[in-house]
């Protein structure tokens, strides 16, 4: 993808497990949680805004006994501004630092102008488009833990031609709060997760914005495929 040159395939909290993968069905079913098996349909039966496709991505195995990913491009016409994994994370037996027993773990990237990227309050910004996302679908979380990066690239020899490149990538994860049956609204989460990808895009919000979020400037323009 332009957006973030190909497929998420860094690690975000252990997301480079994701090449030897398998998907949440490699468990038999009569073994797999209920809880689970209905957190992963609510997944796969969300309706999101049209700009974002999703599709499933081999998850990893050894973050949790359970999990299942997406993946995840901001497509404006034939061109990529963002893209992102979401992984959901599950294990019966709670796990301490979860305070739950189901997780959420995302990389959300796109490509910045190099004046936007220099701008101080990047990171702040950019974290406060991931919370508002989620306050803006009035849902509950705990444990929120990540890290904003921004990378510059610089061109020289036979790459001088290329103009300068930014990049910035959230890297998150947060506890959803477990509804009826223990199992949490994972359809909402996807959808507020799509917000974000469509933010860092640059795209405009789908409905009434937080307007505890701040927003930023200049955003690159769209990315040729």
């Amino acid at each position: 993808m332009a957006a973030a040159q190909g497929r998420t395939s860094d690690s975000t909290d252990g997301m480079d497990d994701a090449k030897e993968a398998g998907e949440a069905d490699r468990h038999p079913g009569n073994t797999t949680p209920p809880a689970f098996r209905a957190a992963v349909e609510a997944l796969r039966t969300a309706r999101l805004r049209p700009q974002v496709e999703v599709e499933p991505t081999p998850a990893p195995q050894r973050l949790a006994p359970f999990a299942y990913a997406l993946e995840a491009v901001v497509v404006d016409g034939d061109q990529d501004l963002a893209d992102g994994r979401l992984v959901l994370l599950h294990d019966p037996a709670g796990h301490e630092a979860w305070r739950g027993t189901f997780r959420l773990v995302t990389l959300v990237r796109a490509e910045l102008e190099p004046e936007m990227a220099a701008d101080p309050l990047l990171p702040e910004v950019c974290w406060s488009w991931l919370t508002g996302a989620l306050q803006a679908r009035g849902l509950t979380y705990g444990e929120p833990s990540g890290t904003v990066t921004r990378a510059s690239s610089h061109y020289f020899g036979g790459l001088a031609e290329r103009p300068p490149a930014s990049q910035i990538e959230i890297r998150a994860s947060w506890t959803p709060r477990e509804g009826l049956g223990g199992v949490p609204d994972t359809a909402a989460h996807l959808a507020s997760w799509c917000d974000l990808l469509a933010q860092v895009g640059g795209l405009p919000p789908a409905g009434p914005g937080d307007a505890s979020v701040v927003t930023l400037p200049q955003r690159r323009g769209p990315q040729s495929r």
